[in-house]
């Protein structure tokens, strides 16, 4: 009659968790590969519309052909899609990410009980002793305005 709820337990969201990272890095690798192909077939592609074809074989900027030059610069970007893949998300990984993500955390718990103290010092919780009326409970600011507490 009534849906039952799931419990999933830490070990199946973990067993999610890696599945999740292993299918983008493989996704990461496949684009690679992708692109290294994709450069070495757009490479000879340059090569011969240059020096079979003869396209443009006037046209030399920096004293280079056009085709070297442009292999060059796509070479580059292949370097850094390399080392993006490689060498940033070995250091950049989940567990720095994860680590980033707690201290980040921790530093916001830290702040909430820095304000947290500061709240209790300047605006104190009246005891159940001491009962206040609405109007001891309000003060006025600096600013003329009224401060009313709010008791959760």
């Amino acid at each position: 009659m009534f849906s039952k709820k799931k419990n999933i337990s830490k070990l199946e969201t973990d067993q999610r968790e890696l599945y999740e990272y292993a299918r983008r890095r493989t996704v990461q690798k496949r684009r690679l590969f992708q692109h290294f192909v994709i450069f070495l077939v757009g490479a000879v592609l340059l090569i011969i519309l240059n020096v079979v074809i003869g396209y443009r074989q006037d046209f030399t900027p920096l004293g280079y052909d056009w085709f070297v030059l442009a292999i060059l610069i796509w070479t580059f970007f292949f370097l850094v899609h390399l080392i993006n893949v490689f060498v940033t998300n070995s250091f950049m990984g989940k567990k720095w990410e994860q680590g980033q993500l707690e201290k980040l955390v921790r530093k916001q718990k830290e702040r909430i009980a820095e304000l947290q103290k500061k709240v209790d010092l300047n605006y104190p919780l009246p005891s159940n002793n001491d009962e206040k009326s609405t109007s001891d409970i309000i003060e006025k600011n600096d600013f003329g305005t009224t401060n009313m507490p709010i008791n959760d």
